[in-house]
């Protein structure tokens, strides 16, 4: 009996190993420009990045460079930490030092993990401190089941994703940069007297993709995020867990052919990306806090997560209607008022009259006077899109606390909302589009 017993066990053991490895395969495909998904498999299994955690990294260096923190031949020093990381690397010495468009070019196109952990060090101090910030970016962009632990993929049982979490990071890349997500189409480049080729080998054969990282580890399998362009079509594929790269390759590539016709033309791309089955642009993550008052708070945006399934047709409207939960209730909608009344009137609030037309979501604070501040920064910053739309604050309960939805609203139509979502995310605010209700 007790044999039979540690047979038994052992059977399970293998069993329930084989069952984790194959929840690792996952197929999606999105509809850049409005959200649609054409294809999906798996999506939000979890799995294991690879060298895809470099897209987090080379979009958390792309945003330093836009800020002035960094220069694109500002230097990289390598300490004896990222010196070592194993292949694929650069090779370069611990002491010595790179420029940030080598370490960039070293992450594209070799998938460089030493480039990686340099570049961590460099913005963050130490690696495991920029994993953290890329995690809080990540739940700030709405990847809410995606953790980082490292900078380039390394293996680490902690570092996990979805396939609709990197289509979400796909699209944002493409969105937010459009000009450096350029350098994701490069096929080798020159390194201290070495040529350096790519390795993405169905974008270089693959008509319209331009675009964007492959990723492998044992633990992984053969992963693959691509961008392809037919037309006036753009969508995000994303392939995870294939058993070799020639049979990935082959996924995506029916993947892309047998679904791309589904997709809308258009010159836009989302305001706001798709995440459980919602269009949900920095959602509130389960272990990132609600941000206190005014920049940081733009990252918190809250109560979408918990939300009916959005419709194919109704993608494009970025909106939801929320359902009633008790684990997440909406109070009333709560009118601007002025830092002098809340204090007294934000915690009976007022119920809107029938709204018409379009609104957006910028954020959501922790408090009623910080998503007001929010909302003054700005309609200041942008200008004429938000000139004569009246500002609200949403109270939304979650797991017993309340945060303040911040919203303009008073768009006669959808394409003069998405003009201001526009400008909103020009000037480095996230933006949710949505029909008014009543």
């Amino acid at each position: 009996m007790k044999k039979l017993l540690i047979a038994l066990s052992f059977l399970m053991a293998i069993a329930s190993f084989s069952s984790q490895a194959q929840a690792g395969s996952a197929q999606f495909l999105l509809d850049a420009r409005t959200g649609e998904v054409l294809a999906s498999e798996n999506p939000d299994s979890p799995n294991h990045p690879a060298s895809l955690t470099k897209m987090m990294t080379l979009y958390m260096t792309f945003d330093a460079i836009r800020r002035g923190q960094l220069s694109w031949d500002s230097p990289v020093p390598f300490s004896k930490y990222a010196a070592t990381r194993p292949p694929t690397k650069l090779r370069v010495k611990a002491g010595d030092k790179i420029t940030v468009r080598e370490a960039v070019l070293g992450m594209i196109v070799q998938s460089a993990n030493d480039a990686a952990a340099a570049m961590a060090e460099k913005l963050g101090g130490t690696e495991e401190q920029f994993a953290a910030m890329m995690t809080k970016k990540a739940r700030a962009l709405g990847m809410s089941r995606t953790t980082f632990v490292n900078a380039s993929g390394l293996p680490d049982d902690r570092q996990i994703t979805t396939a609709r979490d990197m289509s979400t990071l796909g699209i944002v890349l493409l969105r937010d940069f459009p000009e450096e997500y350029k350098l994701f189409n490069t096929k080798s480049f020159a390194f201290r007297g070495r040529t350096i080729n790519g390795h993405n080998n169905l974008m270089y054969r693959y008509k319209g993709m331009d675009g964007i990282k492959t990723g492998y580890t044992n633990a992984s399998g053969y992963n693959l995020v691509s961008a392809v362009k037919d037309g006036n079509r753009r969508v995000i594929g994303v392939v995870m867990g294939g058993r070799s790269a020639a049979s990935r390759d082959k996924v995506m590539e029916k993947l892309i052919a047998g679904n791309i016709a589904k997709a809308s033309g258009g010159s836009k791309l989302l305001a706001s990306i798709a995440a459980s089955g919602n269009i949900d642009i920095a959602r509130l993550g389960d272990e990132i806090p609600v941000p206190a008052p005014r920049q940081d708070a733009i990252a918190a945006v809250i109560g979408m997560a918990k939300s009916t399934p959005v419709d194919a047709t109704r993608y494009g409207n970025a909106y939801a209607k929320p359902v009633e939960l008790a684990t997440a209730s909406i109070a009333s909608d709560v009118p601007a008022l002025s830092p002098e009344a809340q204090a007294t009137d934000a915690a009976q609030p007022t119920k809107v009259g029938k709204a018409r037309g379009w609104q957006i979501q910028i954020a959501a604070a922790s408090s009623a006077q910080a998503a007001m501040e929010l909302l003054a920064d700005a309609r200041a910053k942008v200008g004429a899109a938000l000139d004569g739309h009246d500002t609200y604050t949403e109270a939304v309960t979650l797991d017993g606390s309340t945060f303040y939805r911040a919203r303009f609203t008073g768009f006669g139509s959808k394409e003069q909302a998405r003009m201001a979502c526009d400008k909103l995310v020009k000037n480095r605010y996230d933006c949710v589009l949505m029909p008014s209700r009543g």
